[in-house]
């Protein structure tokens, strides 16, 4: 346990200039006494770790230290390979780059690991779009992720809107990250000069945290590079940011309402037939069974349309209680149903 933290702060330390003990401490989620008894040990061991004291003192190497990567393991390895992602990198552009990174790695492993790339692309692979879609990448994909990885401003044109209300809208952008989900690319980006921009919502436009907003990829139609490059904002989280817009989003679409009975089987079934997590706080927060055993909750619904497609799924294992239009068009199912399968 202690050899394989020791490495890790060695790695840490090779890769930025200095750190503070309460930086090591929480990366390597240990107190910093015990950082300094790592680094004591680190430097009997040879390992040039140098401490300098005072307030705005730190841990760091000299000499232009670098260890090499013969330490890992063969699970450790093949974890390493898997962190790419093929068909995204070609995506991007970025096969060759990955390709040519994935040679040096092997070179450097040990003979007895060198094959950890084959190993892990038997065993593991990803395939990122939904059943029964085509997946077509965004012809300005690779443009967009050369400005992500330079920190350039870009200017894009973007079709915002459906149907007739559809229209171009030019922003200038600061392309902070890419996101691939079911599929689909997402640019997260901060509109140049504004900061906590606002007043600019709409499916590829989604409104912003810190002035960070999400746009669709494929709805861009021009992208050019300018000639700035941005300073990035070394607090963006990425994950955690497209985490809470995801949630925003899907939270945002639920705006209706309904009122059901369900069945103890429908209640397994419910999560699989609408929203996972308004399911679950549905049921949580939903009375306790009638006498058969069904549980009357309100459920979030994006609307009727919507509820009425999602809920017949469930058949005779569901019964809608309000509003009535949706009760209405269920009695009608039922009726239609009863004319095909009666005898």
């Amino acid at each position: 346990m202690r050899a394989a933290r020791l490495i890790k702060m060695v790695l840490l330390l090779q890769s930025r200039p200095s750190m503070t003990a309460a930086e090591l401490a929480s990366e390597l989620e240990v107190s910093e006494r015990t950082v300094t008894r790592d680094a004591q040990a680190l430097s009997e061991a040879g390992v040039p770790v140098y401490a300098d004291r005072g307030r705005a003192g730190g841990y760091r190497l000299i000499g232009g230290y670098r260890t090499r990567l013969t330490g890992l393991g063969r699970s450790e390895a093949e974890a390493l390979f898997l962190s790419g992602v093929p068909g995204a990198l070609r995506e991007m552009g970025l096969e060759d780059a990955a390709s040519a990174a994935r040679l040096k790695v092997s070179a450097a492993l040990m003979p007895s690991v060198r094959d950890a790339s084959r190993t892990a692309a038997q065993r593991f692979h990803l395939d990122a779009p939904n059943w029964f879609k085509e997946p077509k990448t965004p012809e300005l994909l690779p443009a967009v992720a050369d400005a992500v990885w330079d920190d350039r401003r870009i200017v894009a044109r973007y079709r915002r809107g459906e149907g007739e209300q559809q229209r171009d809208v030019v922003r200038e952008l600061e392309p902070y990250g890419l996101v691939l989900k079911a599929g689909v690319w997402y640019l997260c980006a901060r509109v140049a000069g504004q900061g906590a921009d606002r007043g600019h919502g709409g499916h590829s436009d989604h409104g912003g945290h810190g002035g960070h907003r999400v746009y669709r990829i494929d709805r861009f139609t021009a992208v050019e590079p300018g000639e700035e490059r941005f300073e990035r904002d070394e607090e963006f989280d990425l994950p955690a940011f497209w985490d809470e817009r995801a949630e925003q989003f899907a939270r945002s679409i639920l705006r209706d309402e309904v009122v059901v009975r369900v069945s103890p089987g429908g209640v397994r079934r419910l999560p699989y037939a609408v929203d996972p997590q308004s399911a679950r706080e549905a049921l949580e927060t939903a009375g306790a069974p009638d006498g058969d055993g069904w549980v009357t909750l309100t459920l979030p619904v994006e609307s009727e349309e919507v509820a009425h497609t999602q809920l017949a799924s469930l058949g005779p294992e569901v019964e809608v209680l309000a509003p009535q239009s949706l009760r209405a068009r269920f009695a009608s199912d039922a009726i239609r149903l009863a004319g095909l399968y009666g005898s």
